[in-house]
């Protein structure tokens, strides 16, 4: 072989192999920074990771949420009316929360089964449920027709 060839084949060798590694580093990035969306029932049934980011969305059971005197730490339960988790969230909860309606929350289970959320997302008008939430919702039969948009 020519040290023209050689050197033209190391080339390609090194772009190929720059190429597959900067392929397998955003592959791994994508796959840590993946939300998947989990419902209650999944959650107490253990399909959910422990330790990893997701979204867990539900209804708010009425009278559920408990506010720490004096901070900003507030727990409240979902639910999807098959299983209820207990969500624990310090911060400023969006001025349309309340009981009885459709939320997600983005956060991680602990390892002793707390579901501790770092984001809580309420829907933004009366009419309005989060997709993923009227989804569950409806494949347990406590939706009315016509309430999710």
């Amino acid at each position: 072989m020519t040290p023209a060839r050689k050197r033209r084949l190391t080339m390609v060798v090194l772009l190929v192999a720059g190429v597959g590694l900067a392929a397998a580093l955003m592959a791994k990035a994508f796959q840590e920074n993946m939300n998947l969306y989990y419902e209650p029932h999944q959650v107490t049934a253990g399909e959910a990771p422990v330790d990893h980011d997701f979204r867990l969305g539900g209804m708010v059971v009425d009278g559920s949420v408990r506010r720490e005197e004096g901070s900003l730490t507030v727990q409240f339960d979902l639910t999807d009316y098959t299983d209820t988790v207990t969500v624990n969230y310090t911060g400023i909860l969006p001025d349309l929360f309340r009981e009885g309606q459709g939320i997600i929350t983005r956060g991680r289970l602990n390892q002793s089964g707390s579901f501790i959320a770092d984001e809580v997302l309420a829907k933004h008008d009366e009419n309005y449920m989060p997709p993923e939430v009227a989804e569950s919702l409806k494949k347990a039969g406590k939706l009315p027709d016509g309430e999710a948009q």
